[in-house]
């Protein structure tokens, strides 16, 4: 019934078409967004036909033995079109398991959806269901405003935001990250976390090219000066902060916390499902920062979960 093709460039037509006709995919997994940084990864994604009829596409990439779920992505796995059979997801499966071990591969690893990335309606695999060699070897929160819920914002912020309504802040939305990404991010990363951000400024300004309407970014000035941005990914029911940061006087001046309040009410009057904040990981003993968790939970979020799996083939 099954059968697997490695994905080549021929393939992007219908490797997008997939993504087009799946309601647990999101922008991240076309090959525009995929391939910007094909230097850093070897690719191995996968199509999967039943009778000749592709039905699912797995983005990943290899690691000697090994095969990731695509490890610059921030989810992955299975990504099935809506008429695929439910009940066939097993001998999928089993055929995907197969087709890895004759070709040498040892464990397949897999960065599952967040829980609230996934509807009681959409199809999506479960790859720790039925299988005794999966283990869930990593589970990160991932903090996120369910719009479905009255909004949960603690006090202290709501007070703080009302304050700062008449302080004359200007909130604009930016073609150009060049003012962020130089001024804001890049320095406050290395000052606070001796890191760089994930995307170079030539990576965000060649992924906005191809998003225009999924990557939006939003600074906020005072007396024409940038106190604070924060990068949106829009998903469709779905918006992620990507990215936000602050100066010095953006902190004291408590600017990125209202830009944060801007957009969760504006995306809520826009009918969204979610506002994602992202995870508060850290290398720590917790394995999480505490503070960051605070944070994000006094502008209004709830902690989610996203499964890591090991699937040893």
């Amino acid at each position: 019934m099954f059968s697997i093709q490695p994905y080549q460039n021929l393939h992007k037509a219908k490797w997008n078409n997939v993504i087009n006709q799946s309601q647990s995919a999101t922008f991240l997994f076309y090959r525009d967004f995929m391939e910007y940084h094909s230097d850093r990864f070897h690719d191995n994604s996968l199509l999967i036909y039943e009778n000749e009829r592709l039905q699912a596409i797995l983005p990943a990439n290899c690691v000697e033995n090994s095969i990731h779920s695509h490890q610059g992505l921030t989810y992955g796995g299975l990504i099935v079109t809506e008429n695929f059979d439910s009940s066939d997801y097993t001998d999928m499966l089993g055929y995907l398991y197969s087709y890895l071990k004759q070709n040498n591969i040892t464990h397949l690893y897999i960065k599952a959806l967040p829980e609230f990335y996934i509807s009681s309606n959409q199809k999506y695999v479960d790859f720790k269901q039925n299988e005794e060699n999966t283990i869930v070897y990593k589970s990160e929160k991932v903090l996120a405003i369910d719009y479905s819920k009255p909004l949960n914002i603690h006090k202290s912020k709501l007070k703080n935001y009302r304050k700062n309504e008449t302080k004359g802040f200007v909130i604009e939305e930016e073609t150009d990250f060049s003012l962020f990404w130089n001024k804001v991010l890049c320095p406050r990363l290395a000052l606070k976390h001796n890191t760089k951000p994930v995307h170079t400024l030539k990576e965000m300004m060649y992924l906005k090219s191809k998003f225009p309407n999924n990557i939006k970014q939003y600074n906020i000035y005072f007396n024409d000066e940038v106190l604070a941005g924060i990068t949106i990914f829009d998903k469709g029911s779905i918006v992620k902060s990507q990215y936000g940061a602050t100066t010095d006087l953006g902190e004291k001046l408590r600017a990125i916390e209202y830009l944060f309040l801007k957009l969760i009410y504006k995306y809520k009057d826009e009918g969204k499902s979610f506002f994602s904040m992202g995870t508060v990981t850290e290398n720590t003993e917790l394995g999480y920062n505490p503070g960051l968790l605070k944070q994000k939970e006094e502008l209004g979020c709830s902690t989610y979960y996203q499964d890591f799996y090991k699937i040893m083939l």
